[in-house]
């Protein structure tokens, strides 16, 4: 028998520390190499896409970017995040019976626009954020009317834990409102309940491309009484690093208040995340859905939500029956009127909680109630305040947070972090990064009891100067779902924007051979 080289071992924990999978066989072998799970290595690349923010005049962005601090690791790397590229204008066809010095001051014309786009393009080529040091986030920001989506790539020791959070406060307008969103990593399916083609919202689905040739997607819609017809998309073309903005009621003649949307791609990968601005209300981001599931956790209810909007969808052959549950701060208990939801497969259904919390924090579990666990995703539409003093979110079902999980971008006021425990009591280390501008980190543990939702204003870096990152990290007992919603006063309204907090993936699972394959015999 040959041996095995070691740099196909090499090779194989690289793979997995990059892709989160490798699988190894020995030349010869019946059979794979039998494998177990022996350690967890840090992921050595890591993507995010951010969508082109607003094109509002009177808007104001700022990205936060950020890598938790490590005890050890690889000295070297990077962390940035790029402008996407700008999709080519068409160009005008040539005037006929152009000759002489027509055509001279044409070619002059023609010089000065390449001189100008190859300065616009050197001048997108350089980093818009760049991280420079673990446990310290950078920001940076900008008031570009029509400012582009960002690609990033994190490399080596700022790989692990990579998160970047978008803040766009628009002060007027028909956005009026404090959006929010986590940079998302590119993927090939994505759910979004809680859109809408109605005639009071304006909601764009934004398509991100960070790779070097096309991506081609498909954006299904599905409202109350099921799909909703649609003759343009599918097939969407996502040119090479590049980003779409397709305004979803363009998509269909037909107008439903709640709308589920379903983008996939048939080649290639993009980043996928919806804007939803809503007449006299507001506007926020809509990220996507945890993927389908029979139990989903919606944390983050803030406790003076004057209404409630669950909206959720069973994308299966089988209709779904599920208990709808507040976790409060007490406790578990079902809504009034509302303890379960009967939902028709592959039709939205919406279910109106007004002020479900009653000045309480919570959060909402989603549980089959017939035992067939028919997968389902989920959203909330959350408003805050009355009147011309409304503003909405949007939360959506989200996984624990797993070994870590972080919120960029909070405030010296206005962060609240909400911490879930749906299961048995749970142990957590909250971690308040170091300052943007200076600041000491601080460190405190909470315990979340089982069944109830605990919010906390966090402890602040002693000593802050600029924004700072929140990290979670479950230390001990059951699963914890978390959201962080941030709050900034704007024109006597109370803008706030909510971000759920996933296990950030900072690091995989790499298999160990039970052989040692350096020393097989020849």
């Amino acid at each position: 028998m040959k041996s095995t080289p070691l740099s196909l071992i090499a090779g194989v924990v690289a793979l997995a520390a990059v892709t989160g999978f490798a699988a190894l066989t020995v030349p010869g072998d019946d059979g794979a190499t039998e494998a177990k799970a022996a350690a967890r290595l840090p992921v050595e690349r890591s993507s995010l896409l951010c969508p082109a923010p607003s094109t509002s005049d009177l808007a104001e962005t700022t990205y936060t970017s950020f890598t938790p601090a490590a005890k050890d690791g690889p000295k070297d790397g990077t962390a940035e995040l790029k402008a996407a590229e700008a999709l080519p204008a068409d160009e005008d066809e040539p005037a006929d019976g152009k000759t002489g010095d027509a055509d001279d001051k044409a070619d002059a014309d023609d010089k000065k626009k390449t001189d100008a786009d190859d300065k616009e393009k050197a001048a997108d080529s350089k980093p818009v954020v760049s991280l420079k040091d673990l446990g310290k986030p950078v920001t940076a920001e900008t008031s570009k009317s029509g400012a582009p989506a960002l690609i990033g790539t994190a490399t080596d020791r700022f790989a692990p834990g990579w998160t970047t959070q978008q803040t766009t406060t628009a002060a007027a307008g028909g956005a009026r409102g404090l959006l929010g969103v986590s940079c998302t990593a590119p993927d090939t399916d994505f759910w979004f309940p809680g859109a809408s083609t109605g005639a009071s919202r304006q909601d764009y689905v934004h398509l991100t491309n960070p790779d070097d040739t096309a991506a081609v997607a498909d954006i299904e819609l599905y409202g109350a009484e099921g799909p909703l017809k649609s003759d343009v998309g599918e097939g969407i073309t996502v040119p090479a690093r590049s980003s779409v903005p397709l305004l979803i009621s363009t998509l269909t003649g037909e107008a439903a208040e709640n709308v589920t949307v379903h983008v996939t791609t048939r080649s290639g990968r993009v980043g996928a995340v919806v804007s939803a601005a809503e007449d006299e209300v507001g506007s926020d981001w809509l990220a996507a859905s945890a993927d389908p599931a029979g139990t989903q956790i919606l944390p983050g209810i803030p406790a003076d939500a004057t209404s409630v909007r669950l909206v959720a969808f069973a994308p299966g052959e089988d209709d779904a029956d599920v208990k709808v549950q507040l976790l409060g701060k007490n406790g578990t208990f079902s809504p009034a009127g509302n303890d379960t939801l009967h939902i028709k497969s592959q039709m939205t259904a919406s279910v109106d909680l007004k002020n479900v919390t009653r000045g309480e924090p919570g959060s909402l579990r989603l549980t089959p109630t017939d035992g067939s666990r028919t997968p389902v995703v989920a959203a909330l539409r959350v408003v805050r305040g009355t009147g011309a003093k409304q503003e909405v979110a949007f939360i959506p079902a989200t996984g624990p947070v797993g070994e870590r999980a972080t919120a960029a971008d909070n405030r010296a006021k206005g962060s609240v972090l909400s911490l879930t425990a749906p299961g048995k009591t749970a142990k957590v280390k909250v971690t308040a990064s170091a300052g943007s501008e200076g600041g000491e980190a601080a460190v405190k543990t909470y315990t979340v009891k089982g069944g109830t939702t605990l919010e906390v204003t966090p402890e602040a870096p002693a000593g802050l100067k600029g924004g700072y990152a929140l990290t979670v990290e479950t230390e001990s007992g059951g699963p914890v779902h978390a959201a962080r919603t941030l709050t900034i006063p704007e024109g006597g309204i109370d803008m706030f924007t909510v971000q759920t907090l996933q296990d950030d993936g900072g690091t995989v699972e790499v298999p160990e051979a039970e052989q040692d394959l350096s020393v097989l015999d020849d």
